[in-house]
């Protein structure tokens, strides 16, 4: 049996509300771009590190792992990967469902969401990602919380 668990429950998405590239003025009246949240992030190699990580530790967490106990990881893991690079503004493109979609019927909870984060956030601490860059990615969770948590 197929877990109805989507990479959107993992990572939250971490999608769209992080943005690609940044302007900053580099001295009076000259303009130049900074690197894409992918590339600060260290690519799509990092990428699937933090998800392999991230991952694991859910897997473990009995606060959530009953979630994922059908779950396809091979398939879950690659498709985090593609919505991070999607998100951050690398190649790659996200092809899984939308977060409402893939989380209807779930009965997920606003404790089985915060455990994910808290999960997430440990992973992202152990990879020392730099504060700027971990709140880019953090950011984008708030706004999808409604469409994955269906129970208080």
């Amino acid at each position: 049996m197929q877990s109805r668990v989507a990479p959107g429950l993992v990572i939250l998405g971490l999608g769209v509300a992080v943005s690609g590239c940044y302007m900053m003025e580099s001295s009076p009246g000259t303009m130049m771009t900074e690197q894409s949240l992918y590339d600060r992030l260290g690519g799509k190699p990092a990428i699937t590190a933090v998800v392999d990580d991230f991952v694991g530790r859910v897997a473990a967490d009995n606060r959530i792992n009953g979630k994922f106990a059908n779950a396809d990881l091979p398939r879950l893991k690659m498709m985090l990967v593609d919505q991070i690079c999607q998100a951050s503004g690398g190649p790659c493109t996200y092809t899984g469902r939308d977060m409402k979609t893939a989380h209807a019927g779930m009965g997920i909870n606003g404790s089985e969401f915060d455990a994910l984060v808290r999960d997430l956030v440990a992973t992202l601490n152990k990879f020392k990602v730099p504060e700027r860059e971990k709140n880019e990615l953090l950011a984008a969770l708030g706004p999808m919380k409604n469409d994955i948590v269906e129970r208080p």
